[in-house]
């Protein structure tokens, strides 16, 4: 695993300890993606899923302001911890 994987994984896996502690974005975050709260236990140490946490959060300005601000990190770390992880290549349509 490349050291910036392993950076983009932390950097997720702090969003996705900042999603669990929101109690009005989890439930949210569930219903969209279908996850349990045994889903996100079993499976916060896959890459795949930390990227759907990403990109979950990506939807949202102010969603990423508030991680990214708890988390400590600038906004834009997010987004490039998402290019890092499975599934994160950019879509060029030019």
């Amino acid at each position: 695993m490349a050291k910036q994987d392993q950076g983009a994984e932390t950097i997720a896996l702090q969003a996705l300890g900042w999603l669990v502690a929101n109690d009005d974005l989890l439930p949210v975050f569930l219903g969209a993606t279908g996850a349990s709260e045994a889903d996100l236990r079993s499976s916060a140490g896959s890459p795949a899923f930390l990227a759907a946490v990403l990109d979950f959060l990506l939807m949202d300005d102010a969603w990423i302001i508030a991680c990214a601000d708890d988390i400590a990190i600038a906004p834009e770390r997010l987004a490039e911890a998402r290019r890092a992880l499975p599934g994160g290549e950019g879509v060029h349509w030019t």
